[in-house]
């Protein structure tokens, strides 16, 4: 198994940003898992733009397949008093396979405080059974647990979910890694294995300092709408403690 720290750990510098190998235990299927190539945009992000306030903001294009050896360049767009905006490309001999828009800002004084509550559910026992995808598949490097809800839709997915190796990152590169990490929901509807793709992802930050217990993230994924082959799913990140951590939508091609 090789690490996400593994993978950034071994970039080479080029003109920009760097160059990696995406290893194929994190594919799914001919490209690299989202999760990975969105996180190695951060990095690059990360890297090129000195003292950057929290990030809020990531919207991503899957753009086309990634596997191999790949080139992460990224470059700042805008930075202002209070706010810096930065695209990131990953590459691949394939050609451009995603491009993201990053957007940093601090906290601002506001009278408004809205706050989401609270959820029950808590991350499983010690001693609990997980499950971890096949050997040459991106769910190999992680672990999750179902909540098989009777009150889950049709299309609707919740589920805890971590990474095994999860030292040495950055939080929040931690977190991209783990946002897209379930299937989108409408899978539910079409079976596993069946053919669907992610288009874009947009996935909104709601603290400066995302923070869990033991890895533990809890991933929720709800598709409301999807004929002609596309679908539109809303998702949403807790951590350990029940607090939402993270929001966002995703623009789904089903293939069957």
């Amino acid at each position: 198994m090789t690490t996400l720290a593994q993978i950034l750990a071994d970039r080479e510098p080029v003109c920009g940003g760097f160059q990696t190998r995406i290893p194929a235990d994190w594919m799914q299927g001919r490209t690299s898992y989202g999760g990975l190539s969105s996180a190695l945009a951060l990095q690059a992000a990360l890297l090129a733009e000195p003292d950057l306030p929290p990030l809020r903001s990531a919207q991503i294009a899957f753009i086309g397949p990634l596997a191999g050896e790949v080139r992460v360049t990224a470059l700042k767009l805008r930075r202002g008093r209070n706010a810096a905006f930065l695209q990131a490309d990953v590459a691949s001999e394939a050609g451009l396979g995603l491009r993201a828009i990053f957007v940093f800002m601090r906290d601002q004084a506001s009278r408004v405080d809205l706050q989401a509550p609270v959820v029950a559910h808590r991350p499983p026992p010690p001693d609990t059974k997980l499950w971890s995808g096949p050997q040459g598949f991106f769910a190999s490097n992680m672990e999750f647990f179902d909540l098989k809800l009777p009150e889950l839709g049709p299309a609707e997915l919740l589920r805890w979910g971590r990474l095994k190796a999860r030292e040495g990152l950055d939080p929040v590169v931690h977190l991209l890694t783990m946002g897209d990490a379930l299937p989108p929901a409408p899978i539910r509807l079409l079976g596993m294995g069946a053919p669907i793709s992610s288009l874009s992802w947009q996935i909104n930050l709601l603290t400066p300092e995302p923070a869990t217990t033991d890895g533990w993230w809890l991933l929720a994924a709800k598709a409301d709408h999807a004929r002609g082959g596309v679908a539109s799913q809303a998702m949403r990140l807790w951590n350990a403690d029940g607090v939402l951590v993270a929001e966002g939508t995703q623009s789904v091609a089903l293939f069957g």
